[in-house]
């Protein structure tokens, strides 16, 4: 019936559908959508104005343009005013991962599609329109879990209606983002009406899915930070969406954190008084919504070894306490974080009377490389560049940041390189524990830190900086086998078994003391050079000033006998 009602919108997108932009065009309409097929060695310029005191919304809402045709060769280019000539706003390539949004300063825009020589067809779908202020809709959202509508819902949203919704929670949390209601123009590709979801801060971040219809998704950030953008044309508009958010359990290195939602909760009619984890006396750190925050090593929480992983696992139970009867289920949440080689678990099963769910996301362990004073390892070198003499020991740690006292850290391998992408030329000071430095030693294990010193040196054809890659392994001390206490093991000969996680770690530049010597003096040489050409100016003046000064003391004086 509503669509029925709309049979004018659905006639005019029925039109502007028909509309195919050729190789470029001038556009002075208030509001366009069209498709453009492009192919090979092409370059094509389209100029959007108007004399009106508004500003421009250009959306590329679906494009597709040569896969593997490079940046610098196929594009689509943005800018700021009518011509090429004006700034650039931004470009379009095939390796973009968002909706391209771009808005203008004033009431001109143009953008320029080049293609390379690759024979297929390029297709874009872009729609812009002008306006003068957004409307009321979007926002910063920081709560544990929260609600969030399309304008006017559950009536139709606005025409170019443009919000942008940045959700932030706790850090070391993830973001789970469901749909009750979503009821978006249907296209196959989503060209007209649609929500974009970015695993991130921005609509820059990594771009998770673009959605529209009738369809209920479910996305998953991999940080504490979600963004989620609703764009809509002209025509066609629906009751819009509805979506709920919620944090669940995260792993750090030392820390697992649960958040239970109100509206979960409910459902049971539990609350804050009800839950408690396997140690009774740890009680939730807050209550609406329900948060749950403690170290792997407290609570009751149980560390096993399950072949080549570190489980930790804890039970948050709820159940009525001081009645006779019940007629409410007993619930029992089953946490369990697993730290493996590259990447940590979560792992999070719901049981209620024998009916259990599960979920799970990704984390990491915390790991950080500092110089130090000396072997004390006492006080770190805070100075970056850290400026050093030749053949001076340095002395580095790294650290793990867990409260899982039965963990250790070995230095595995430790590279250097003048770059920090860590190219040619590189040198290896240890390689799978095999010393390849003479004047590389490692310390004794010593739980979370791994210790090393070595002779600072410089690399040859004028680079300045040398930076230091290492890569740790962090294995259980319970296992007298484990890969760190297995010293030099080279590659040929490795297990599979050895190491729980692995991470790498990065420190630098470091510097010579003599280049800083010879900058300070170059320095010198500039300051002392600049201060003679001003007492020379200086000078030159007061000469100058004094010369017209007698010559305006010369006067005329008649001639006797004349």
């Amino acid at each position: 019936v509503f669509a029925l009602s709309n049979s004018s919108s659905v006639f005019k997108r029925n039109c502007l559908r028909t509309y195919r932009a050729g190789c470029g065009a001038s556009l002075g309409e208030e509001t366009k959508a069209f498709p453009i097929d492009l192919y090979s060695n092409e370059n094509c310029t389209w100029k959007i104005q108007r004399p009106e005191n508004k500003v421009i919304r250009l959306i590329f809402s679906y494009f597709q343009l040569d896969p593997h045709a490079s940046c610098a060769m196929e594009n689509i280019k943005v800018y700021d005013g009518p011509t090429s000539n004006s700034p650039l706003l931004g470009q379009v390539c095939s390796n973009i991962d968002s909706v391209p949004v771009f808005e203008s300063s004033s009431n001109s825009l143009s953008f320029q599609v080049a293609t390379d020589s690759t024979d297929l067809k390029r297709s874009i779908f872009a729609f812009y329109y002008f306006f003068s202020a957004d409307s009321n809709c979007g926002g910063l959202l920081t709560s544990p879990e929260g609600t969030l509508t399309s304008p006017n819902y559950p009536k139709p949203h606005p025409e170019f209606t443009y919000c942008v919704w940045h959700i932030r929670t706790a850090e070391n949390s993830k973001i789970n983002l469901t749909f009750t209601d979503l009821f978006l123009e249907l296209d196959p590709n989503c060209k007209f009406d649609f929500l974009a979801i970015y695993d991130g801060p921005s609509t820059k971040s990594g771009l998770i899915g673009q959605v529209c219809g009738r369809s209920r998704p479910t996305f998953e950030t991999t940080s504490n930070t979600m963004t989620i953008a609703l764009s809509a044309d002209y025509a066609n508009s629906y009751r819009g969406f509805s979506a709920h958010y919620t944090t669940s359990l995260t792993c750090s290195s030392d820390i697992m954190t649960v958040v239970l939602s109100d509206a979960y909760l409910d459902t049971f009619g539990y609350n804050e008084n009800n839950l408690q984890l396997n140690d009774p006396t740890c009680r939730p750190v807050s209550g609406r919504p329900m948060v749950f925050s403690f170290p792997l090593n407290s609570c009751g929480t149980v560390k096993m070894k399950e072949g080549n992983k570190i489980t930790y696992t804890n039970f948050i139970t709820a159940s009525q306490t001081g009645e006779i009867i019940t007629r409410q289920k007993n619930l029992q949440i089953f946490v369990k974080c697993e730290m493996e080689n590259n990447s940590t678990v979560e792992i999070f099963y719901v049981s209620e009377d024998g009916v259990i769910q599960n979920s799970s996301a990704l984390g990491r362990y915390n790991v950080s490389m500092s110089f130090y004073e000396s072997d004390l390892f006492a006080r770190p070198i805070l100075d970056s560049p850290y400026y050093i003499d030749l053949n001076k020991t340095l002395f580095v740690q790294v650290s793990l940041h867990s409260t899982d006292a039965d963990l250790l850290v070995f230095v595995d391998t430790c590279v250097a390189s003048p770059n920090l992408d860590f190219g040619s030329p590189r040198y290896a000071l240890i390689q799978n524990g095999c010393i390849k430095d003479d004047t590389y030693m490692n310390y004794p294990l010593l739980q979370h830190y791994g210790r090393f010193k070595f002779n600072a040196f410089k690399f040859l054809r004028n680079h300045a900086s040398v930076y230091l890659q290492c890569q740790v392994l962090i294995c259980d001390s319970n296992d007298s086998n484990s890969r760190c206490t297995q010293g030099c093991v080279p590659r040929q000969k490795r297990a599979i078994s050895s190491y729980k996680w692995k991470a790498n770690a990065v420190i630098g530049p470091i510097r010579l003391k003599r280049d800083r010597s010879s900058n300070l003096q170059q320095k010198s040489l500039y300051t002392f050079s600049f201060v003679i050409l001003a007492i020379n100016v200086i000078l030159a003046a007061v000469i100058v000033k004094r010369y017209i000064k007698c010559q305006s003391e010369y006067k005329y004086q008649k001639l006797q006998g004349y």
